[in-house]
């Protein structure tokens, strides 16, 4: 089957169970009127949000989630913190897990994207909901972006100033950092994994260091990221640190193996143990590979893969069939 789509700061101390996973979410105010929504454990399809709240009374999401008990669990808890309606929904990128909520938002609701995760959403699809079995993913419905940009967009909330800017291919063709300059927070979308490993099939490893290196000059005081727990202050840069050696491994892995004639599973298999190693969804490194190749290749990163090729190489590496819980 074709496969284009894919894709707190301390945890309680009793973590509650819920059918949304062993951690309930958590909505946490990170600076005045600005939060994140953390869903642990931030493995396949469970993503972080944002809630930013204007000085007008204007709301603003940094994307959805994934199945619709999930999002209509996120809308709830934005809810207790506002009665308006979202003005706006920022996707930072296509994959389901970021976007698969925006049709529970009202028509009046701008859902805001680069013009290249609207047409990546549009061309995904719901696929991602099917290849990745396991989940009880209710009703869904693609709805994508409806106002574009390429470069850098700002969005007003009254004085409240949200930079919306495009670092270039990295995790996808369309991705989208979101900015606040006053309140020195960073919502990083899957630029920015904690805890697993990133995923670069649908974008590129040499664009992937240079978006990492275009997070760090923001020289943010919180981090959001994608997946995983927050960051703040030293933590950023020790992540993006190990995030930056984690792509230049990768790099260096299908240099050697591309100039031997090896395939990506086989470099992935024989590469055996490394640091990187007990990071979550460790499958994801023969589809990097394969991105790595790609671009070795001489072809351009926004040439897609055969992903059908990639995802099954994947399972072979994970031993079977892929699941997730959300």
């Amino acid at each position: 089957m074709p496969v284009r789509a894919l894709v707190m700061f301390a945890r309680p101390a009793r973590p509650s169970v819920t059918k949304l996973g062993r951690v309930k979410p958590e909505l946490v105010e990170i600076a005045s009127g600005v939060h994140a929504y953390v869903q642990p454990d931030g493995s396949w399809m469970i993503n972080n949000t944002g809630v930013v709240l204007g000085s007008d009374d204007s709301l603003l999401l940094v994307d959805t989630t994934s199945t619709e008990a999930r999002n209509r669990a996120l809308l709830a808890s934005v809810a207790s913190i506002s009665a308006v309606d979202p003005k706006y929904v920022v996707n930072t990128h296509h994959h389901g897990d970021h976007t698969y909520g925006n049709w529970l938002l009202p028509d009046s609701t701008t859902v805001i994207g680069h013009a290249a995760c609207r047409e990546e959403v549009l061309g995904a699809g719901l696929i991602a909901s099917q290849v990745l079995a396991g989940p009880d993913y209710g009703h869904l419905e693609v709805r994508p972006p409806s106002l574009t940009f390429t470069t850098s967009l700002t969005v007003h909330l009254g004085t409240r100033v949200v930079e919306l800017h495009h670092p270039g291919v990295g995790h996808t063709r369309g991705d989208t950092v979101v900015w606040l300059p006053e309140e020195e927070v960073l919502y990083a979308g899957d630029l920015v994994f904690v805890g697993g490993q990133p995923f670069l099939a649908e974008g590129s490893v040499s664009g992937y260091l240079r978006s990492l290196a275009f997070i760090r000059s923001f020289g943010a005081s919180v981090l959001v990221p994608g997946h995983g727990p927050l960051l703040r202050g030293d933590e950023i840069n020790a992540v993006l640190d190990d995030l930056s050696e984690y792509g230049t491994h990768v790099h260096d892995l299908a240099e050697a193996g591309h100039q031997a004639g090896k395939t990506p599973l086989e470099v992935a298999v024989e590469a055996g143990e490394s640091r990187f190693s007990a990071w979550r969804e460790s499958e994801r490194l023969v589809g990097n590979l394969h991105r790595a190749y790609h671009e070795l290749d001489g072809k351009a990163p926004t040439e897609r893969l055969d992903v059908t090729t990639v995802w099954t190489d994947m399972m072979v590496l994970h031993g079977g069939p892929i699941r997730c819980h959300a």
